[in-house]
């Protein structure tokens, strides 16, 4: 400060310090990763959807050409009832498992838990490929499907019952939390009062977890509706939206209508984006810090009853999962199901996924280093720097956005910007960079906000110290900040990992032979007729996820060990 601002107690501007400019230039690193490879891309679909055969621009005439097709128009009715048919049925069975998990003192909880979650570590056709081998024309139970009325399992009643099964782990994950927020006070004033159980349900429970319901549903729906693998396998000729970009882009080269579909498909995902982030922002405005967790007494009949609904949910999940199990280890289905492994060697070797299989590990290896490494780097720099404001918003916005892009969405918006002869990315086309990129993308936003979660829970002390020293801000991010996020950090990667193994949507428009993934190849297998072989393939998928799901586990005990030491005191 000069004398003369001394003497007059004028304000004087500091100079930006060059620690501040290198976290500006980081933090512009970032925001022109995500244009490059979130915004650009879905700008180009937009592009295509005005455009013509020939590049000129033409308007809304795609779009109306569009709504002049009958039968695109019948697939986006398709689409819309089914998804609506298995959020009414999946989010009232996964709001019943959730109040059995945290409303009862059932035992085995844990292991109930388990099981529901094991869906997540294989992909969603796995599930297509079992209901196959139990109802498909060779199936075990086909005389009992005949005789309840259903012809057959392919089409809108296999996609219903498998997207069922697939998306069950999601519901069941965001109503377990709103079940978990409830406020034990108002559940003894209604004792006090004599209140009847089910009037308390009704006026208690269910108002306090509407907003869960509503965000279940809402993700429900969305995934259901731009799911690809399921209706790909046991959709047969009942179309919806998600196999008609395939067929429009792949089959038909008509790239103009392909894009229009996926902007259908990104609406109902943009307003569950919307609405469920105003949802969740009501959720939390609701929680008060005088509540009191809701612990469930012990009730020997009610117990009962808890216990037997989790055990048909779960042995449902088991005989899914069961089936592809043994249909991937029968000889010759239905004919000789003596155990063998010529569906392993078939599709290892014959079919070389075991090529894909090695690409799959280096796609997901790739996600979680440096998925995880840019989601923290990028959340630290928006929480811990400051200036640049303007910038922070655009990169604020970019980050939220993958959350409401459907991986097939984003996957033809990569075809469409990256295809481009005149882009200078282009050499990235059909590379296994290009595929680990899109994938980290697609599920940039849950990283995001995991690291932005573990980063506001320190305090702002840490870098204001840092300052006043004259500590470079990456100094503290290495020694202090680091190693306390240490393990959000392995569950960043664990989620990065597991999603890259199981993907197929955002990855089934940009391979090549050379760079063709494991979960790819099961979709090959399956248009081949090699059933055994895919169910094969998808169950060594589940392995691979639960034993990288185990390692990673393993990883995080290691790690609270040798880094979070400070947390626990010796009294």
């Amino acid at each position: 400060m000069t004398a003369a601002a001394a003497a007059t107690g004028a304000p004087v501007a500091q100079k930006a310090h060059w620690t501040d400019r290198i976290a500006h230039a980081a933090l512009a690193v970032v925001a022109l990763a995500l244009i490059a490879f979130l915004a650009f891309p879905l700008l180009a679909i937009l592009q295509q959807a005005v455009e013509g055969k020939e590049g000129e621009f033409v308007g809304l005439s795609n779009f109306i050409a569009y709504a002049q097709t009958p039968a695109l128009l019948e697939s986006l009715w398709n689409s819309i009832w089914v998804s609506a048919l298995v959020t009414a049925i999946t989010i009232p069975l996964a709001f019943g498992f959730a109040y059995a998990l945290t409303r009862s003192c059932m035992a085995y909880k844990p292991l109930f838990r388990g099981i529901t979650l094991v869906p997540l570590l294989a992909p969603s056709l796995l599930a297509a490929i079992s209901l196959i081998y139990w109802f498909g024309n060779q199936g075990v139970l086909k005389a009992w499907l005949t005789s309840i009325g259903i012809s057959e399992i392919y089409g809108a009643p296999g996609i219903v019952v498998a997207e069922c099964f697939a998306v069950f782990p999601h519901a069941l994950m965001i109503l377990v939390t709103a079940l978990s927020l409830s406020d034990a006070r108002l559940y003894e004033a209604a004792d006090a009062m004599g209140t009847t159980a089910a009037r308390k349900f009704f006026t208690i429970t269910l108002p306090g977890a509407k907003y869960g319901l509503i965000s279940a549903a809402l993700v429900t729906f969305t995934l259901v509706i731009t799911d690809f693998g399921i209706p790909k396998v046991i959709g047969g000729n009942f179309n919806v939206l998600a196999t008609d970009v395939f067929k429009l882009v792949i089959g038909q080269q008509d790239f103009a209508r392909g894009a229009v579909v996926a902007i259908l498909l990104l609406a109902p995902a943009v307003l569950t984006f919307g609405v469920d982030s105003y949802v969740s922002r009501r959720q939390t405005a609701m929680l008060t810090a005088r509540a009191v967790p809701y612990r469930p007494k012990p009730s020997r009949g009610y117990d009962i009853v808890m216990t037997l609904y989790c055990c048909v949910i779960a042995f449902l999940v088991l005989a899914m999962l069961g089936m592809a199990v043994f249909a991937s280890f029968a000889s010759f289905w239905p004919y000789n199901l003596s155990p063998s492994l010529r569906h392993y060697t078939m599709g290892l070797v014959d079919a070389e996924v075991g090529v894909g299989f090695v690409n799959s590990l280096k796609m997901a290896a790739g996600t979680a280093v440096f998925g995880t490494a840019l989601v923290f780097c990028g959340a630290y720099l928006l929480e811990k720097t400051k200036g640049m404001d303007g910038l922070r918003g655009l990169v604020r916005l970019l980050a939220m956005l993958p959350m409401a892009v459907p991986g097939l969405v984003l996957g033809l918006g990569y075809i469409f910007f990256f295809n481009e002869p005149k882009n200078p990315l282009n050499g990235l086309y059909h590379t296994l960079t290009l595929l680990t990129l899109c994938t980290i993308v697609h599920f940039y936003t849950t990283g995001h906000l995991t690291a932005v979660t573990a980063l506001k829970s320190l305090d702002g002390e840490f870098e204001a110290v840092s300052a006043s020293l004259k500590v470079p801000f990456f100094k503290t991010f290495w020694r202090v900040t680091l190693p306390i996020c240490t393990p959000a950090l392995v569950d960043i990667a664990r989620y990065f990992f597991i999603n890259a193994m199981t993907t197929i949507s955002a990855v089934v428009f940009l391979y090549s032979p050379e760079t063709k993934v494991a979960s790819i190849a099961i979709l090959n297998l399956d248009e081949a007729g090699e059933m055994g072989a895919a169910a094969a393939m998808a169950v060594l998928i589940g392995l691979v996820s639960t034993a990288a799901t185990l390692l990673f586990m393993a990883l995080a005990w290691w790690v609270n060990r040798r880094t979070q030491a400070w947390r626990t005191t010796d009294r």
